[in-house]
């Protein structure tokens, strides 16, 4: 996998997690042979957003007791 190709993967999953894909995009994307790199990638982000969100209340809980 290229770099150009990751990159591509990563910006379309984060457009797909805000629901802004582009017509054009999505149909690239469903061009792709395999799956795999946006459900890992997909997987990778979600997981990353809970970290975060758990985060940033432990902070905010922590500042405001």
């Amino acid at each position: 996998m290229s770099q150009g190709s990751i990159l591509q993967t990563l910006l379309s999953v984060i457009a797909a997690f805000f629901g802004v894909q582009t017509d054009k995009n999505r149909q690239r994307d469903f061009n792709k042979k395999s799956p795999v790199p946006f459900i890992v990638v997909g997987i990778i982000l979600a997981v990353l957003m809970v970290i975060g969100i758990m985060l940033i209340v432990k902070w905010v809980l922590a500042t405001h007791s």
